[in-house]
């Protein structure tokens, strides 16, 4: 339970990822016995109903399983959860934490789905969830934190940091930016106006790979630590968060726990971004063309890690030079913490959210290629495999459910019955920016899409035939 004189982080998303990565690092201050802070832990869909019942029961505690790529196995009971936020359709209780004056930091994990940006990061006003949150909804993460604002602002009970803890490149601006074109569209002034001295939108950095929990994760900690645990969680050993040190009401010390505080996270997200997780799209799409279900199966297939070797060899380092990190050494830093056998990390949860990741954590490299008079041949392969992946999609011949937060389901499968579906996906401003209306971005993927597809011919036949 919280006490009175203690400060709240409140976590909108009660994925695995936050309760392997954030949730860990206030739990390891907690061991401490820096006791100021706990969590308390929402969501805005009702998706995760099940979930924070189980975890209600257990009131806010699971097992974390974290596994090495020699397949050393931890377990450690994560504290740091107090408080469970049921879940309504008016988002109530979420609301009402939200605003009271102990929380102090409001943090999420939407995805980048959730985020509704277009190429140019205004918002996707067509999407239906923005529309209705428009109106007054709260089905999107701007609906859900206006509704947490104006309740603040109404009750004076001060300034909040709010805190993005997803994979968006320059997250905190995006959201903010974000979040003041919805308070713009919707002709609240005065909340912005409050905004603009109430609150922070540091940008955040966050890395650890976590799949979707297996179904022998429980058996395991029952036999290691004796507990009953109906909602563990598992991550690779592997952690980092960077954040800008930029909280208006206070913060944890999360510098005594391992967080690296800065003054600016640009170069550790950009690499990050284009090279962990642009390169985990890469393989997952790849991998799934060819029959393939697990990450680490996938990055083993010498051809699959050759292309995410190619495209960060080739066309991301010479970008990201100069950088204050070692480039070469994180690319393969990476490429193993994917070949972790244990860890038994999906093609499909690493898939998912293809039409903002080609924007987000793609595109930039092919422009910035162009830019340089080179043209981007590595890189392109990476759209020229997401074209393919939705083409088996339109055709129902994936082997799992695609999700995606803004997937136009109509649209896509528009293009792919039009005379040329390469043309139509080149000349997509959305996914590529300056570059669809360049005659050499389309050409580029025509030539590339098909030397994949005899690739996926010729690769898909030896596996099937092993």
């Amino acid at each position: 339970m919280t006490t009175s004189n203690q400060s709240i982080w409140m976590h909108i998303g009660a994925g695995s990822f936050h309760r392997a990565h954030q949730a860990w690092y206030l739990h390891r201050l907690l061991l401490q016995g820096d006791q100021r802070w706990s969590i308390a832990l929402g969501n805005i869909r009702d998706d995760a109903n099940p979930l924070l019942d189980i975890l209600a029961t257990q009131k806010g505690e699971y097992v974390l399983e974290t596994v090495t790529p020699a397949g050393e196995r931890s377990y450690e009971k994560i504290t740091s959860i107090r408080k469970i936020i049921p879940w309504d359709e008016q988002l109530t209780a979420l609301v009402e934490q939200g605003a009271a004056a102990q929380t102090r930091v409001i943090s999420f994990t939407v995805t980048e789905g959730g985020y509704y940006l277009d190429t140019h990061f205004k918002l996707d006003q067509a999407n239906a969830d923005i529309q209705a949150d428009l109106k007054g909804g709260a089905r999107t993460i701007y609906g859900a934190i206006t509704r947490i604002l104006q309740a603040r602002r109404a009750q004076n009970t001060g300034k909040v940091t709010l805190l993005s803890c997803d994979n968006v490149r320059h997250n905190g601006e995006r959201f903010s930016e974000g979040l003041t074109e919805f308070l713009t569209l919707r002709g609240e002034n005065e909340l912005l106006a409050w905004l603009a001295t109430h609150t922070s939108t540091p940008n955040t950095m966050v890395d650890r790979i976590t799949p979707r929990p297996a179904a022998d994760i429980a058996g395991r900690v029952k036999q290691q630590l004796g507990i009953d645990d109906r909602a563990p969680v598992m991550g690779e050993s592997f952690i980092q968060w960077v954040v800008e040190d930029n909280f208006v009401a206070g913060r944890p010390a999360l510098e005594n726990v391992g967080v690296e505080l800065v003054a600016s996270v640009a170069a550790y997200e950009e690499a990050k971004i284009r090279i962990l997780n642009a390169s985990h799209s890469c393989i997952a799409w790849a991998g799934t063309l060819i029959g393939q279900s697990y990450i680490h199966e996938s990055t083993g297939t010498d051809q699959i890690r050759q292309m995410a070797y190619d495209y960060v060899t080739q066309d991301v380092i010479p970008c990201l030079t100069p950088s204050p990190l070692d480039l070469a050494q994180y690319r393969d830093v990476v490429l193993d913490r994917f070949s972790n056998p244990y860890i038994r990390d999906t093609n499909q949860r690493v898939a998912a959210d293809g039409f903002s990741k080609i924007p987000g954590f793609i595109t930039p490299t092919l422009i910035e290629c162009y830019s340089r008079g080179q043209s981007p041949k590595a890189t392109a392969v990476l759209p020229a495999l997401f074209f393919i992946f939705m083409r088996c999609w339109h055709k129902s011949e994936l082997p799992y459910d695609y999700q995606d937060g803004i997937l136009n389901e109509t649209a896509t499968h528009a293009m792919f019955t039009a005379a040329d579906p390469i043309a139509v996906y080149a000349h997509d401003a959305k996914l590529f920016g300056p570059l669809a209306s360049k005659p050499q971005f389309e050409q580029l993927l025509r030539d590339t899409i098909a030397r994949l597809d005899n690739w996926v011919t010729t690769a898909t036949t030896l596996t099937t035939s092993h």
